[in-house]
């Protein structure tokens, strides 16, 4: 009877050990928990002592800590790009509004000759629709990225879009004193697109190469396999290879100074029309030449 008290007790006192050990284990997790939140560091939840319970627990906590610190650096990262753009779109907003004020304030001046004057009208005029064009890109970008932009896929004759984009640009690449090279296949199959949206793919892609191509410049339009394939590709002296991989962000441009030539729009909207019907685009870097192609989906 003696031995079976003295066992029992043996038996809680070691009872009344784990539990201690364990309360004790748990409050220390819970210390570290506090810390983690307090700190903001990226270490785990220990368990200074075995408990296979206990550590199934603390394994379900640091995966939702790891969740968490996740979402928080993905808002960061956004909270940080959106303050970018803003930045950049504050700026280009207030390029062509200072310009516009400032040919405002000289026509004020009672003494300026006529031909000065119909001058500046007319650099007035340029500004204000630069500023239309940009308004127009802010609002479109934003209704395709909201899905708010509706597009009819029908059968789309490229050849004929593009061909006429060109012939319409024609006074503008030989103002710019372009190399022209164009090569269109003749007989392609349609592809499935929105009409509206390709001509302004190929608008989009036609005034890229205009404002920041020079020399030499290479409009193709062929077959490769399943796909019809538009290629846009000019010599150009203001990218790097690292900007390539941004040229379709919203509001990158390689003018780092960001005078007012470009707003980084045309290439995020080129992206996401193209997008929108299926098709891909992609851009690459090569021995001074920069190349857009996009993959068009032909019609079965």
């Amino acid at each position: 009877m003696v031995i079976l008290c003295i066992l029992l007790a043996a038996a809680c006192g070691l009872l009344g050990w784990w539990v201690w050990t364990q309360r004790r284990a748990l409050r220390s997790a819970a210390e570290q928990l506090k810390e983690l939140e307090r700190t903001g560091s990226s270490a785990r939840l220990r368990l200074a002592v075995p408990n296979r319970a206990a550590e199934e627990l603390l394994q379900e906590v640091n995966a939702l800590l790891e969740a968490r610190r996740t979402d928080q650096a993905a808002w960061r990262e956004q909270e940080k790009s959106l303050r970018r753009q803003i930045s950049n779109v504050s700026h280009d907003l207030r390029t062509p509004l200072t310009s516009i004020l400032g040919y405002l304030q000289l026509l004020e001046d009672p003494t300026l000759p006529e031909e000065e004057r119909r001058e500046y009208l007319a650099i007035i005029e340029n500004r204000s629709k630069a500023l239309q064009s940009l308004i127009t890109s802010f609002y479109e970008l934003s209704r395709l990225e909201g899905g708010e932009y509706p597009l009819e896929q029908v059968p789309v004759n490229l050849h004929a879009s593009l061909s006429g984009l060109l012939a319409a640009f024609y006074n503008d690449f030989m103002d710019k004193g372009f190399d022209m090279t164009v090569e269109l296949e003749e007989g392609l199959p349609p592809v499935l697109a929105d009409e509206g949206a390709v001509l302004r793919v190929f608008t989009n892609l036609i005034r890229n190469a205009l404002d920041h191509g020079q020399g030499r410049m290479e409009v193709r339009l062929y077959r490769e396999g399943e796909q019809v394939v538009s290629l846009f590709r000019n010599e150009t002296a203001d990218l790097t290879a690292e900007d390539v991989p941004h040229v379709f962000d919203r509001f990158f441009t390689s003018d780092k100074m960001r005078t007012g030539r470009n707003t980084g729009l045309g290439l995020a909207i080129v992206k996401a029309l193209a997008e929108r019907m299926g098709c891909r685009v992609t851009a690459e870097l090569r021995d001074g030449f920069f190349a857009l192609y996009v993959f068009w989906r032909k019609v079965d």
